[in-house]
């Protein structure tokens, strides 16, 4: 599992977006106990907390100690880190693993052993993602989309093609459920949505190979726009059960 975001985990923690509750019921539909929940490659929690209120017990995972130390303290949350594919965990332990914006980085060979060897039985896998923000601003929109696909083409990590491919085309050997789609829609100033921009790691693989900074002229282009912007990202969602 690679960790690319340990250096700024404090604006990563600030700038990205919150998971809709709508994507929390839906994985509880489908979960018959709400022991114990492990939230693997849990980085700064902010899918953690939505599980906070639904589970006796959590336990969120990640490779970066500094993500996890910016998390928010809950009484039934233990923090720990551990890499995905190799844990300390009990066999049979956990009524739901969710791995929300971080499956792209693991060995899925590896860390899809550890679920089938983790899980109860009829325990619940759930894989949480969400893809490019849309922005109702059509001239915003394009200068992003131009930013994304043709500025940035060469800095992106290849796991990033996950992302771009809704998570359909990742190993998922698993009984699935089918769910409905998802989306999550925000009203961001320019500041939020830079902030946000610059949590991606292709923006910092730009500057480590350009010497300079990719949202330029982004930046200056809404410096002067006072007013908030819509803005959707597509989530996505594959839950599934070990197969018997």
């Amino acid at each position: 599992m690679k960790d690319l975001f340990s250096q700024n985990s404090q604006l990563y923690k600030q700038a990205r977006p919150d998971y809709p509750h709508s994507v929390i019921h839906e994985i509880l539909k489908h979960t018959p106990e709400h022991s114990f929940a492990w939230d693997c490659g849990a980085g700064s929690g902010q899918f953690t907390q939505l599980l906070v209120p639904y589970f006796e017990q959590i336990v969120a995972t990640d490779l970066s100690e500094s993500q996890l130390q910016s998390a928010p303290y809950f009484e039934n949350v233990s923090y720990q880190i551990q890499i995905a594919e190799q844990t300390i965990f009990t066999n049979q332990s956990f009524d739901l693993i969710t791995v929300a914006q971080a499956i792209h980085w693991f060995d899925f060979e590896k860390f899809y052993a550890e679920v089938r060897r983790t899980l109860k039985v009829n325990g619940l896998l759930a894989v949480v993602g969400y893809g490019l923000l849309e922005i109702q601003d059509q001239q915003v929109n394009t200068m992003i989309q131009a930013l994304y696909y043709e500025k940035l083409a060469g800095c992106w990590d290849a796991e990033r093609r996950y992302i771009d491919e809704a998570y359909q085309t990742i190993p998922f050997d698993f009984d699935e459920i089918t769910v409905p789609k998802f989306s999550m829609t925000y009203q961001w100033t320019a500041a939020q949505l830079l902030k946000y921009l610059s949590t991606w790691s292709a923006i910092k693989n730009y500057q480590d190979q350009y010497a300079e900074h990719a949202l330029l002229d982004l930046a200056e282009y809404l410096q002067d726009l006072e007013q908030e912007f819509e803005i959707t990202f597509p989530v996505f969602l594959r839950l599934g059960r070990v197969k018997k």
